[in-house]
């Protein structure tokens, strides 16, 4: 690191994308596939962000994933799978998750256990509540057709301008004109797009205990249905459930090494210890940037996979460059929860323990605007989602062991008054709470069982990502904020010219899928730019 910035990295590159998380992992991947030489700056020392592993005593623990949509089996492929095996070849051993998940809702005595499979599922609702199983069909139809049709438009390549065939459907292009005469699908898509959850479910008439059966997955969007936007809702449920949900066998590690190694097989270049500075900026367009090192580099497109609030307020140099209405759009967005973890490495296997799903949806209630409401408190929240590792992947620890997960969110600001002196005590007394909260709900024990303990909480992000009050979670998706409004105003977002962005604050929205596949997206646009 002490060598002169001239000797250790080119003057200049054609795209220089930084942050080595999901997004920016995706984007330079993307573009070494087509061809480009792009250079990757991190600060870290290892690829990945959020998605990494650590070690504690005889347990690798997984950072932060759960689960991953839009994988698919070999035979059923979904997005993300394409993606990296088709068109990057990067190899990842994908390990299935066994079941949806398990809801236990403690105060309203609810306990059930869902599978994959659309029919499975739909059949799975109808038992544990009966009377129940039509009007869910139709809702699971419904959203089947509100997913399929995202995909459609998402594969188009002029994409239409959805202003304008929100109006009518006869200036739908005629590459969807035919879509449409068969796949009624897109109608529905367009007449939900400005809709949320709760508006579009009731009108189906589902019972209520049907709907806390159906709405477990709000929690990995952070938004209540209340304001949640539909499209991006529907989509999620179906590509859970549809697809099934999928890790990587050696934690989230294995997927950013492969991508990391993919990327310098293709001639793509990787700086880690290596944090960006300024993104320099002339007259409204991108000029380059300096790096904490001194290294100077000349470059007209940056792929940034911080998010934009801190992008426009802190890297853009001068920060004149910066205009008014980039300042109040970052302001309009509303940034979602940041994260709080336990992770347990037990001297006892899972079966032992009564252990026996791997991911655990735990939660005093399904009145998802209460639940979100509890987020912004200082103390224990109402929900944590629980994963047990060992029950997808059986030798991911020693032999008659466990190692367990708990999660939790917390609004941004809620930490950040919190001082030195009561930060330990605090999380450590969160956590209690989490487990006590945890064996209650399972009728189990596992306090006697702890062999390792450790604790994340919003500080803890934020000092190893950088990312801003220990955010995991983007901004949140209402519907004038979703998948679908992002991307129509990219074109007027375009503040300074050569600068896009990837990863959960982009236009994909929050998630791990999500993260990747707007990273190939950012690149595609960036190759279109330099044509």
């Amino acid at each position: 690191m002490n060598e002169k910035s001239t000797e250790r990295l080119k003057p200049e590159y054609d795209v220089v994308v930084i942050g080595a998380g999901n997004g920016g992992l995706a984007a330079a991947l993307e573009l070494a596939v087509k061809g480009a030489k792009p250079l990757l700056l991190e600060q870290h020392n290892l690829p990945g962000g959020f998605a990494t592993s650590f070690v504690r005593g005889r347990f690798e623990f997984e950072a932060s994933l759960h689960e991953l949509c839009s994988v698919g089996s070999v035979t059923n492929k979904g997005g993300v799978r394409a993606f990296l095996e088709d068109e990057a070849k990067v190899e990842i051993d994908w390990v299935p998750v066994p079941e949806a998940y398990r809801l236990i809702l403690t105060d309203e005595k609810m306990d059930v256990t869902m599978p994959f499979g659309v029919d499975a599922f739909i059949d799975a609702v109808g038992k544990a509540v009966p009377g129940s199983r039509d009007s869910v069909e139709t809702y699971m139809r419904f959203c089947e057709g509100i997913s399929d049709a995202l995909g459609v438009i998402g594969k188009l390549q002029d994409k239409p301008d959805l202003t304008k065939i929100a109006a009518t459907i006869q200036n739908l292009p005629a590459a969807l004109k035919h879509i449409a005469s068969t796949t009624p699908g897109i109608v529905n898509f367009l007449k939900t797009l400005p809709c949320t959850v709760e508006e579009v479910t009731r009108t189906f008439n589902i019972p209520d205990d049907a709907l806390k059966i159906i709405y477990p997955y709000w929690c990995y969007l952070g938004v209540p249905m209340s304001r949640m936007a539909f499209s991006l809702w529907a989509a999620l449920i179906i590509e859970y459930i549809r697809l099934g949900a999928y890790i990587p066998r050696m934690r989230s590690h294995e997927l950013t090494s492969a991508m990391e190694m993919r990327i310098r097989e293709l001639g793509g270049r990787i700086e880690f210890n290596t944090r960006v500075e300024k993104i320099l900026v002339e007259k409204g367009r991108v000029t380059g940037l300096e790096t904490s090192a001194g290294d100077k580099i000349k470059t007209s497109c940056v792929i940034c996979n911080a998010s934009p609030t801190l992008t426009y307020n802190r890297l853009i140099h001068p920060a004149e460059e910066v205009p008014e209405a980039a300042h109040r759009n970052v302001n309009a967005h509303i940034h979602g929860g940041a994260g709080f973890v336990v992770y347990l490495g037990l001297d006892a296997p899972p079966a032992e323990l009564g252990i026996n799903e791997y991911g655990y949806f735990i939660s005093k209630t399904m009145d998802t605007d209460a639940v979100y409401n509890s987020l912004g408190r200082l103390g224990m929240t109402d929900m944590q989602a629980t994963i047990c590792l060992n029950n997808a992947v059986p030798d991911c620890s020693p032999p008659g062991t466990t190692i367990l997960s708990m999660t939790t969110l917390y609004k941004p600001d809620v930490w950040a008054g919190v001082t030195a002196k009561d930060y330990f005590a605090l999380k450590n007394k969160i956590a209690g709470e989490m487990i006590d909260e945890f064996e209650k709900a399972l009728g189990t024990k596992i306090r006697g069982r702890i062999e390792e303990f450790e604790v994340a909480t919003p500080a803890t992000f934020s000092r190893y990502t950088g990312t801003y009050k220990g955010i995991i979670y983007g901004y949140e998706p209402e519907p004038w904020d979703s998948i679908i409004t992002r991307h129509l105003a990219l074109k007027d977002e375009n503040y300074i010219r050569g600068l896009m962005f990837a990863g959960g604050f982009g236009a994909m929205c929050m998630g791990y899928s999500s993260a990747l596949l707007s990273g190939r997206a950012a690149a595609l646009a960036a190759l279109k730019k330099l044509g």
